[in-house]
């Protein structure tokens, strides 16, 4: 089969590496039909982790070629979702739907490591199929399912440990697909207002039309924040870039006793975090993985109903043969470009 295969910082190639196999009786092989490139791919884009070899992308939704003898909710034929984080499936975690939390062996994430091939692929070995994997319902399209496979939820997920109550005013540090949807889930939630941040043009436009009012970083994120809330803060910030400079600017721009929520993949060991102005201040601070399977009871009704169009955010769909183009294309921010899909067939 074909497989993303990742060789070094900025190296990504398309190349024939052999078929997966099931894991176990529990895991199931699924034929890619859409996958994605998502922002924290660039991280392993740029060599900040990961090693040569690995078969990106973790975001996939295909059909069951093939299931163990033990698998229970999915069978041959089934076109499903699958997380991007999974766990053992055995455990008190996994079954609430946490993989994050799982104390079966420990949260994995696909096309992040070696033991874990990604779904920037043809097939791709799933395990512990009953509880990475859900078939796509009625009123909801394979692309919009994609989405259901970590950024639609990780945006929600950021919006829900924001503390969001109705009324409040609602920082949103980033624009890409998770910060587009933790606008649109921040709404949701009862905001009144959300002031959207970001440098890039194009997604400042975006947040607009989805109600935003939009800040532009490059001219200085915290001063502008609060002179939009007359000097107090936001009740609450959500950030969804994942380095040090964005983190800080979410503190500093949450008012005393707020919160900030960080769904921005820092994965750094060391933060200057601003200890002194978090205590004088009350603020609340959480981070942290979207446990995937645990948002989808909330969100499939929500874009079932069209409360949501995980889809709108699809700027550019190409085959999985263009995908070293795709990952220059997609950090370069060119053309307008905010979620590639790819195709496998092409």
């Amino acid at each position: 089969m074909r497989a993303t295969v990742f060789h070094g910082p900025g190296d990504v190639r398309l190349e024939t590496v052999p078929d997966p196999r099931l894991e176990d009786d529990r895991s199931v092989l699924v034929e890619v039909q859409h996958t994605a490139i998502c922002g924290s791919d660039l991280h392993l884009y740029y060599g900040v982790h990961g090693a040569p070899g690995i078969h990106l992308g973790h975001e996939f939704v295909g059909t069951v070629v093939e299931a163990g003898a033990e698998v229970r909710r999915i069978g041959v034929g089934d076109q499903v979702l699958v997380s991007g984080v999974i766990g053992c499936g055995g455990c008190d975690a996994c079954h609430a739907g946490d993989p994050v939390r799982c104390t079966g062996g420990g949260v994995r994430v696909f096309g992040n490591g070696l033991d874990l091939p990604g779904g920037q692929a043809e097939l791709v070995a799933v395990p512990a199929a009953d509880s990475a994997c859900r078939v796509i319902p009625d009123g909801v399209t394979p692309e919009q399912a994609v989405m259901l496979t970590d950024i639609l939820p990780t945006g929600w997920y950021g919006a829900r440990r924001a503390d969001i109550t109705a009324g409040d005013t609602v920082a949103v540090i980033g624009l890409g697909p998770v910060g587009t949807f933790a606008l649109q889930s921040a709404l949701l939630l009862g905001a009144a207002r959300v002031i959207a941040v970001d440098t890039v043009p194009e997604r400042l436009d975006a947040a607009e039309l989805l109600g935003a009012e939009t800040v532009d970083a490059g001219a200085g994120t915290v001063a502008q924040v609060l002179e939009a809330t007359g000097g107090r803060g936001v009740d609450a910030v959500i950030e969804a870039v994942g380095v040090d400079q964005t983190i800080t600017d979410a503190l500093y721009s949450c008012r005393p006793g707020g919160t900030v929520s960080v769904i921005g993949a820092h994965l750094g060991m060391e933060y200057p975090f601003p200890m002194g102005l978090a205590f004088l201040r009350d603020l609340t601070f959480r981070i942290g993985l979207c446990p995937v399977p645990s948002t989808w009871s909330e969100l499939i009704p929500l874009v079932a109903a069209d409360r949501i169009r995980p889809d709108d955010v699809i700027t550019h769909r190409m085959g999985l043969s263009e995908v070293t183009e795709a990952y220059r294309l997609f950090d370069a921010r060119e053309d307008g470009v905010r979620k590639i899909l790819l195709d496998p067939t092409r």
